[in-house]
């Protein structure tokens, strides 16, 4: 892998890779434990893209003449489609 972070869909692509070749079977241990270490650290670079994100999608809603920053909600009814 990489010494650079991957971009978060391509994290979650490496990751979903990783997984498939982990329920194989296929793998010896010394492997399995290299992909899982792979995992871990995609998984832990992908959660820190999702923090960034999150920080970044703020709603501006003005208040008093003053911007407001709010968190972002996403609307349920929609994910659920």
């Amino acid at each position: 892998m990489s010494d650079h972070p991957l971009d978060f869909e391509a994290a979650m692509s490496r990751l979903e890779t990783l997984v498939a070749q982990m329920e194989s079977g296929e793998l010896t241990l010394e492997q399995s434990v290299a992909v899982f270490e792979e995992g871990v650290t995609l998984s832990k670079q992908a959660q820190a893209a999702l923090q960034a994100a999150e920080q970044k999608v703020k709603i501006l809603m003005e208040s008093n003449g003053e911007l407001l920053a709010e968190p972002f909600v996403a609307d349920r009814q929609n994910d659920a489609q």
